[in-house]
């Protein structure tokens, strides 16, 4: 499960991280990644953690395979957490094919699409 004080739960913070931050698209997914950006709910802190978001549509299944994409998510991007940089926002959203593929899959997807948005992969 995904820590409280990194999850994305404003719509502010999601609109900020779509609008704002750098896209990269999989055939599963599609990772939006504002860096480093700072809360302003956040009173005072140096550095505030990195959160996640996760939108996923009904056009990636009925409410059973919905829920089994975002937990599959959240999970994954527990372990990625470290790799991004401090007060980020990320928003992870679900395409439709999501619904069918298996946990390696949606991995794979994630870790191309995070890598190619810290720099590391090839447009």
């Amino acid at each position: 499960m995904l820590p409280t004080e990194n999850r994305l739960r404003r719509r502010e913070d999601f609109a900020t991280a779509v609008r704002r931050g750098r896209r990269a698209g999989r055939p599963l997914l599609v990772v939006h990644l504002r860096s480093g950006a700072t809360d302003p709910h956040a009173p005072g802190e140096s550095a505030p953690p990195t959160r996640a978001g996760f939108v996923v549509s009904k056009a990636v299944g009925v409410a059973v395979v919905r829920n089994l994409v975002k937990r599959r998510l959240r999970h994954l991007m527990r372990d990625r957490l470290s790799q991004l940089p401090p007060g980020s926002l990320v928003v992870v959203r679900a395409l439709p094919g999501a619904g069918d593929a298996d946990h390696a899959h949606l991995a794979q997807d994630l870790d191309a699409a995070l890598q190619r948005l810290l720099g590391g992969g090839a447009r």
